[in-house]
């Protein structure tokens, strides 16, 4: 798996610039942060967060690529929502959440129009990659009164829906919900359930800081060189809109975030398998005894390594439908890439 990463790092990347060279220098501490905020509370290597820039990187490109595709056989040379939308279709908890981070963004970004431009009143969920959906901070939810009625959030169609097939639109009731809806609201509340597992423990200072790493995001002011990071110029001919960008940021916090949680269950069970080896070894088991008050010091929490990310993206590029190959049967089989 790092020969394949390594190799498509090589031959895909652009050549880097100083503004490059320094946004990935940053990404190191925004990808330290979002695995905080998914439970690696230890100090990651500079190897570890390198090997998930590089799968972020990977994942990136791949989307790219595939929604250019789609966009190519629309008949169109830019990509759209949707092609990044029917990229994820098939995970409704996901696609449900990305909509209702795009369908705030236009309430937060009236409330940042709105406002004297002064206070912080515009920056309401303006930096939270999580667009608010699991109910946080950044939530920016709906307002009471009569800015409520002006910035109530618009809906977003997905191409595959029934109402997109007519211009005539059925007013929507609030009490109204689809079953996606229903399964993202079951994800959101079992994410809730774990960040409060998460911070119940937590200082004032502690949860500061965890309350800060939640903003990290890989375009948040800094689109430009998201860009030139993840060279748009070679998979796409026309430049993205923000929307583009606002979803790529979106998905790669749950890169990072997935890629994190599968590691530190790797990990999890690589050490729960060493306490089974030691605890059936006669000679631990004796120098164990043998410990006394002046005896080794436990060790302290290690955080996940290269090799826990590794065998976290091995799992699951091995999870999903298995695709039946039509090719001839003795050729080389090129596994496709599976999007996180």
């Amino acid at each position: 798996m790092g020969f394949y990463l390594r190799e498509r790092n090589e031959s895909q990347r652009p050549l880097v610039s100083e503004g490059a060279q320094a946004y990935k220098e940053e990404l190191a501490k925004v990808i330290q942060q979002m695995m905080f905020v998914s439970g690696e509370t230890a100090e990651p290597s500079p190897e570890t967060t390198t090997i998930i820039e590089e799968i972020v990187h990977t994942q990136v490109v791949e989307m790219l690529k595939r929604s250019t595709a789609s966009a190519t056989r629309r008949g169109s040379r830019s990509i759209s929502t949707n092609d990044l939308f029917f990229l994820i279709r098939h995970d409704k908890a996901k696609l449900s959440r990305l909509v209702t981070f795009l369908s705030w963004k236009d309430v937060r970004k009236t409330a940042k129009d709105s406002d004297d431009k002064g206070g912080d009143a515009g920056d309401i969920g303006g930096d939270d990659p999580l667009g608010g959906a699991d109910g946080g901070p950044g939530a920016g939810g709906p307002v009471v009164g009569d800015a409520g009625k002006k910035n109530k959030r618009t809906k977003v169609i997905l191409p595959w829906d029934v109402s997109s097939y007519f211009s005539e639109q059925v007013p929507e009731r609030d009490d109204d919900e689809d079953e996606d809806e229903e399964e993202m609201n079951a994800a959101t509340i079992l994410r809730l359930k774990t960040a409060d597992e998460r911070t119940k423990n937590m200082t004032k200072e502690e949860y500061v800081h965890y309350s800060e790493c939640r903003q990290a995001s890989f375009t948040f002011r800094k689109a430009k060189r998201f860009r030139e990071w993840a060279g748009f110029h070679l998979y796409t001919d026309s430049k993205p809109n923000d929307d583009i960008v606002d979803i790529l940021g979106f998905l790669t916090f749950e890169i990072v975030q997935v890629l994190t949680e599968e590691a530190l269950q790797v990990k999890a069970q690589e050490e729960k398998t060493k306490n089974r080896i030691g605890d059936a070894n006669p000679q631990s088991q004796k120098r164990k005894r043998e410990t006394g008050l002046f005896g080794e010091q436990e060790e302290g929490r290690t955080p996940v390594g290269p090799k826990h990310i590794q065998e976290a993206f091995r799992r699951l590029q091995s999870k999903g439908p298995n695709r039946v190959w039509m090719g001839p049967a003795r050729s080389v089989r090129r596994t496709e890439l599976r999007l996180i």
